[in-house]
């Protein structure tokens, strides 16, 4: 039995989820672009991948994030470092469910960030401007990229999120949980890291697991 649990939580461990733009297995990726850089020592995401996710309108998935005009740049650096956090990170795996969309196979859900990641995210956030509350479904895609639903009002982060949990725990559908847990407490995953440090996610996903 203990050799079946050490198999289970292996399985959880150094893991990329079965998605989209994915590598099948996570490995070193010499030239990771701006924010993934993190990665690069062992990622599951491509070099091109990384280049596309600091793109207003990339091919990933053909967002936009500027829908209800120009997103500041210090609140968009944080959905390019979830990006590069959902695409290259190796240390999901205790969090990875099964999705039914013709997109991808398998999704993240309850992932618990850490606190100061959530709060920065909101503070820097807080008055860009937005018209739904869940980013992954519901957008008028009749022009090929997001746009507003009809009747939907755009308006601040803050009045879209009231609190940093909000925005955490409902842009992308419960992919991310809010916690009281602190950077560096083994408890919690990081958006955000010293890579010269080490990737401190990995104890966590090994915790989890």
């Amino acid at each position: 039995a203990a050799a079946a649990v050490t198999m289970t939580q292996d399985s959880l461990l150094n893991v990329c989820m079965d998605a989209k733009h994915h590598k099948t297995e996570p490995g070193p990726e010499g030239q990771l672009y701006g924010q993934c850089v993190l990665w690069k020592d062992n990622a599951c995401c491509t070099a091109n991948t990384s280049l596309e996710a600091h793109q207003d309108q990339s091919y990933l998935y053909n967002f936009n994030w500027d829908h209800c005009g120009a997103m500041p740049d210090k609140c968009k650096r944080h959905f390019i470092q979830d990006t590069c956090l959902y695409e290259c990170s190796p240390n999901l795996g205790p969090w990875i469910d099964q999705a039914d969309t013709s997109w991808r196979k398998e999704r993240i859900r309850d992932v618990p960030l850490c606190q100061e990641d959530c709060e920065q995210w909101w503070e820097d956030c807080q008055d860009a401007v937005t018209c739904k509350v869940n980013w992954h479904k519901g957008w008028n895609w009749t022009t090929g990229t997001n746009q507003c639903p009809k009747g939907a009002m755009c308006q601040k982060f803050k009045f879209v999120f009231p609190t940093a949990a909000a925005l955490c725990e409902q842009i992308w559908s419960g992919s991310y949980r809010y916690t009281s847990h602190h950077r560096g407490s083994g408890r919690c995953i990081q958006m955000w890291f010293d890579p010269t440090q080490g990737n401190p996610n990995i104890v966590v996903a090994q915790y989890y697991a």
